[in-house]
């Protein structure tokens, strides 16, 4: 089974769960992932408001288990799928916290603040780099490149 990665392709996806349920007469439907990058987000995201809790694989084990079932590690889309059912079986994953609603905006506001305080403490590394170097005079003068006296 084939879908995009947009809401259309998990509708999709959802509608082909739902008939697979019918047919094998099940009430519940398990459906794992492995977390590669940022892709399994919108799935997991649009999962949760259907009422299907999505489950994560460790992509090591996944790696690992390939390995072990048949000597390969080479690596393809049904070996992949095959490997992460099995893992799922054996009870192999984990329940992702995915927040909703003002939960979702704060976790994003969170992530993006301590991006920016990353760049930014990187950046004033630099300046303080370049005044170290090419102006020494400067903390004599003023004692914080970036506090309101040196304008």
């Amino acid at each position: 089974m084939n879908f995009k990665n947009d809401r259309k392709g998990f509708k999709k996806f959802f509608s082909w769960l739902e008939t697979i349920k019918k047919e094998q007469e099940k009430e519940e439907v398990l459906v794992g992932m492995e977390p590669t990058g940022q892709y399994w987000l919108n799935l997991g995201q649009f999962l949760k408001q259907v009422g299907i809790k999505p489950l994560l694989v460790n992509p090591n084990h996944v790696k690992r288990s390939k390995e072990l079932d048949d000597n390969s590690p080479t690596k393809n889309d049904v070996k992949d799928a095959r490997v992460i059912a099995q893992l799922l079986k054996d009870g192999r994953y984990s329940e992702p916290n995915i927040p909703t609603g003002i939960y979702a905006e704060l976790r994003t506001g969170m992530n993006l603040r301590d991006r920016l305080m990353t760049d930014l403490n990187r950046i004033k590394g630099r300046v303080d780099n370049w005044l170290d170097r090419y102006f020494p005079e400067f903390r004599t003068v003023f004692k914080n490149w970036d506090g309101k006296q040196r304008f």
